[in-house]
């Protein structure tokens, strides 16, 4: 399990926020946090879920009206796939150029570029070679 299973009903996850159920429902219908459904249609509230709902209660509370706090969410929630998703492109790089033999060694460029260096391949002048070996391991 993780923060995303959904775990909770409608009155326990309620509770865990500090909220009334019907506001609960009310936040559904805006799409400011949607709960995952069972097969029976009821609601059912992940832990993520009662954190958005408490930083809800905090954003009204400091006299955000809900569309503010709405758009503040959802830039949050792509701003957190989007994270996601450079952690995901960053470990495919890193495969790929280690699994590329001999475009492991790199120079920076006049101009401060990025250039791959191939191997038996001489440097022009003012470049700067960035080489780390690879260990016992890797």
């Amino acid at each position: 399990m993780d923060e995303s299973t959904p775990l909770f009903a409608i009155a326990v996850a309620a509770e865990l926020a500090g909220m009334h159920p019907q506001t609960l429902r009310q936040y559904d219908r805006m799409g400011l946090v949607i709960p995952q459904r069972t097969a029976g249609k009821s609601r059912r509230y992940s832990m993520r879920d009662v954190v958005q709902l408490r930083e809800i209660a905090r954003l009204s509370a400091e006299g955000l009206n809900l569309e503010g706090i709405r758009r503040i969410l959802e830039l949050e929630n792509q701003v957190t796939a989007l994270t996601v998703r450079v952690r995901e492109l960053e470990a495919a790089l890193a495969d790929e150029m280690l699994s590329r033999q001999g475009r492991r060694v790199f120079a920076a460029g006049a101009e401060g570029e990025v250039v791959s260096i191939r191997a038996g391949e001489r440097l022009k002048r003012n470049q700067v070679v960035v080489w780390r070996p690879l260990g016992p391991g890797r």
